[in-house]
């Protein structure tokens, strides 16, 4: 009965052993998230004069001179410019001090919207430059804004 056990104990071991290791030279397949979701790769070739485009009045903004725990907000405008309904799914700022707001529902072709850049400088001091990652059904489906500025004490 002992025998048996540890017989088990030490398949199940090999079987997971050999199940978790790569053999040499063999690479794990990687994901790169930019052909997950850019929409021209989802189905093969796309035609780009279909899909929503982002046209921004301006894509930097410098605050000037903040005081340290001070706020500062800025409204990026923009309008879709293409031919399909824009749908941002995601905005992110490079840190915790910025905070984007985006619209959630389709903008229509023609159509405007507006992301709301709050910056924070509650324990910064010095130059900054902050960013703001769009993430949408564009061509490329990222768009970049940033903001800058001096926080003093």
């Amino acid at each position: 009965m002992k025998k048996s056990t540890l017989i088990l104990c030490t398949l199940a071991t090999l079987m997971v052993v050999a199940c978790n290791n790569k053999t040499e030279g063999s690479e794990e397949t990687k994901i790169n998230p930019e052909i997950v979701n850019n929409p021209a790769t989802a189905n093969g070739a796309t035609d780009s004069s279909k899909m929503p485009a982002f046209e921004f009045s301006e894509t930097s903004f410098d605050f000037g001179t903040l005081k340290t725990g001070a706020s500062a907000t800025h409204e990026f405008r923009f309008k879709n410019s293409g031919k399909g309904e824009l749908l941002i799914t995601q905005a992110k700022g490079s840190c915790g001090c910025t905070q984007p707001e985006y619209p959630k529902d389709p903008i229509a072709p023609g159509g405007e919207g507006v992301i709301k850049v709050t910056f924070n400088s509650t324990g910064i001091s010095g130059q900054i430059a902050k960013t703001v990652t769009l993430l949408a059904n564009t061509i490329p489906n990222t768009k970049v804004l940033t903001i800058s500025g001096e926080v003093i004490k």
